[in-house]
């Protein structure tokens, strides 16, 4: 198989297009990747070999131009992993895993590379750099030190394998949760299982099983299916599909990169890459608010028990009765039931919400192009250009649950914007939801949390289509990690405003405007379930940070969690957003290892960010949206996100109105 055959190795180089996703198999990926990461090896080594001295354009700037076809066809192979796998691919995905790896510990160790970079690293006081290009010289140095490329012969090579089989692993661990959530059925077999159920959750129930070829309504573990059924009903697997013994594992061996890079634990590994840099500084965060969030939690819970004694319930509540009993206190306490919100909140009415606000804020519009097909026929592909008719970039919009996607909602990116090359390259960027798909000819309707996943996604895929940068690495959300949660968590709060919900949230089969009586009602229950909601994250946090700050092994991370908890008095009928077991924002990569902390670090800077707009009197303020632009979501990592911040808010951020906004202080 070859260039002519392969479609991963024809095309590519024109923007505004996608890869020939109809064209392309399973079998393509191990040759097509063999064959860049050999033309990126040979990059490298022209790089290195080069008899001019080392300066910035021909080591910086040329390694960043390097391994574009490798990094193309990367991101088409884990898009696809994450998005619309199948067995063939999941096979292909680990074979692959421990080669990829270790041809980018390879590079990132290689000796001369590392001398040339150095050397540039060296002189930059003394060069005519920009700020950007000295940004992208101290960044790819402090790359390469991370990578271990500063350890002695033996230890770097100790790291790169250890690289490999973190890779091999996490891999598994994500294949063996996607197993579970994708093999899960709760059959609703009569009319007894299916009582209580609203219309909405019974029809997603019906298509879930269409989908799996049943013939009854079926809850998987898809969020926005077993979320509701824990709201209106009821409801570590041993073996070859074990995520336990491969989480102690990947500990241990993030233990041991971490002593072979001089730090005391894992966590001081990660954190010295972020906006926090400290255990003490994160520790500080989650105290505070774990402190305050307990007793919201408290009056919450005798609410919810109250609730259950008028309805004389007498056994104790447990942790899957909760949303069950949430429910029945939002609905006797604010008149708010989720079954009368939700057919104001069409899926397609939601998303032309989402552009409109880009338009109105950043002046963007999104035109769909049906012309261009992607890998699934559930995404929607759009063109996204500026105020002035230029294009911007493609975003694909994929909004459904289906067996062969992972759970979640991310996104990510087909091209990364940048002008280090031959003609700019134009972002590529996707945003994934898992959302219940309605029966056809119904519309998916959803609830208001459903509503704050679009559009916490929608802003990562705003920060990628917005970015305007020189170079590849400093590119959208290549940030970093407590701060790429700002652009998103902050862009949640026009999924709320009035002024957006009465132009879009209409009732799907009358087209009535949602009534204020029931925006009014919303706004006051959106506090209640915040010290519930609260506990939860920031629980799954303290357990993330405290499991990769203990230096000694952790055999039994089911035992470790659950005495961590006992000691932090977590109540049991609250749990955890996430167990060990099936963390993968811990375990299927590095990137929120030690670091689950960063959606509340980022939400101290988003609460206070949007108080520009409440201050200046307008969600839609011209000036404050322009200075948004110019100072966040355009600038990727060429300003370092604490001057990113103060340039646009005109101080550092405060932590009052993320607790105000939690309901955590009057």
């Amino acid at each position: 198989m070859d260039a002519q055959t392969n479609a991963l190795l024809i095309g590519g180089d024109q923007p505004l297009t996608l890869p020939a996703f109809d064209r392309i198999r399973a079998e393509d990926f191990e040759p097509a990747l063999s064959r860049a990461m050999a033309l990126h090896r040979e990059e490298i080594a022209a790089l290195v070999a080069q008899s001019e001295a080392p300066d910035f354009d021909n080591t910086v700037a040329a390694f960043d131009r390097s391994g574009a076809l490798l990094q193309r066809i990367e991101s088409i192979f884990h898009n696809l992993a994450a998005s619309a796998t199948h067995p063939a691919l999941q096979l292909v995905q680990r074979g692959m895993a421990a080669p990829l790896s270790a041809h980018w510990s390879a590079v990132m160790q290689d000796a001369g590379l590392l001398e040339r970079i150095a050397a540039v690293h060296g002189q930059r006081d003394a060069l005519d750099l920009t700020h950007e290009q000295r940004r992208l010289v101290e960044r790819i140095h402090l790359d390469f030190a991370r990578a271990g490329a500063l350890l002695p012969v033996a230890e770097r090579a100790e790291f790169a394998a250890i690289a490999s089989q973190l890779a091999q692993l996490s891999t598994e661990f994500a294949q063996n949760v996607l197993h579970d959530e994708s093999a899960f059925t709760l059959v609703l077999a009569d009319a007894a299982a299916q009582a209580g159920l609203p219309d909405f959750l019974l029809a997603a129930a019906t298509q879930a099983a269409t989908e799996r070829g049943l013939d009854q309504p079926v809850i998987t573990l898809s969020r926005s299916l077993i979320v509701p059924f824990l709201s209106f009903g009821r409801g570590e697997q041993p073996g070859e599909h074990d995520n336990r013994p491969l989480a102690a594992q990947i500990l241990a061996l993030r233990q041991r990169q971490a002593t072979l890079m001089g730090c005391v634990n894992y966590a001081d590994f990660k954190l010295a890459d972020t906006m926090a840099q400290t255990r003490a500084r994160v520790w500080t965060l989650l105290d505070e608010v774990w402190g305050r969030s307990l007793p919201a939690l408290a009056s919450e819970r005798a609410m919810l028990r109250e609730a259950m004694a008028d309805a004389g319930v007498e056994h104790e509540l447990q942790p899957w009765d909760w949303r069950f009993w949430a429910e029945q206190v939002r609905q006797a306490r604010f008149a708010l039931d989720e079954s009368a919100l939700k057919p104001y909140f069409a899926l397609p009415n939601m998303v032309a919400a989402a552009f409109e606000c880009a338009q109105r804020l950043f002046g963007l519009r999104f035109a769909r192009r049906d012309d261009l097909v992607a890998y699934h026929p559930d995404v929607d592909v759009y063109q996204v250009d500026d105020a002035a008719g230029q294009a911007v970039g493609l975003f694909l919009h994929d909004n459904f649950s289906r067996p062969t996607k992972r759970s979640g909602a991310w996104m990510s990116t087909l091209e990364q914007q940048h002008r280090n090359a031959p003609g700019a390259s134009l972002p590529v960027v996707l945003n994934n939801n898992n959302f219940a798909k309605a029966a056809a000819g119904q519309p998916t309707l959803l609830s208001p949390d459903d509503v704050r996943t679009l559009f916490h996604e929608f802003g990562h895929g705003l920060h990628g289509l917005l970015s305007d940068v020189a170079y590849a690495r400093l590119s959208g959300t290549n940030v970093l990690r407590d701060f790429v949660e700002l652009p998103s968590q902050l862009l949640e709060h026009w999924g709320t405003e009035r002024e957006v919900l009465r132009r879009h949230a209409r009732h799907w089969q009358t087209g009535e405007v949602i009534p204020d009586a029931l925006l009014d009602r919303l706004d006051a229950a959106r506090r209640f379930g915040q010290g519930y909601e609260t506990v939860r994250y920031t629980a799954s946090a303290i357990v993330d940070l405290a499991v990769h700050e203990s230096a000694t092994p952790i055999e039994d991370i089911v035992g470790f969690e659950r005495d961590l908890m006992l000691a932090r008095g977590l109540p049991a009928e609250a749990g955890l957003n996430h167990r060990l077991p099936h963390f993968q924002h811990l375990f299927s990569g590095d990137s929120y290892a030690a670091g689950y902390y960063v959606y509340l670090w980022a939400e101290v800077l988003e609460a206070d960010a949007w108080d520009a707009f409440t201050e200046a009197g307008s969600a839609f303020d011209p000036v404050v949206a322009a200075r948004l632009k110019a100072c966040i979501y355009s600038r990727g990592d060429s300003v370092e996100p604490g001057a990113a911040f103060r340039a646009f808010r005109g101080r550092d951020a405060r932590i009052e109105p993320m607790l105000r906004g939690r309901g955590l202080i009057a």
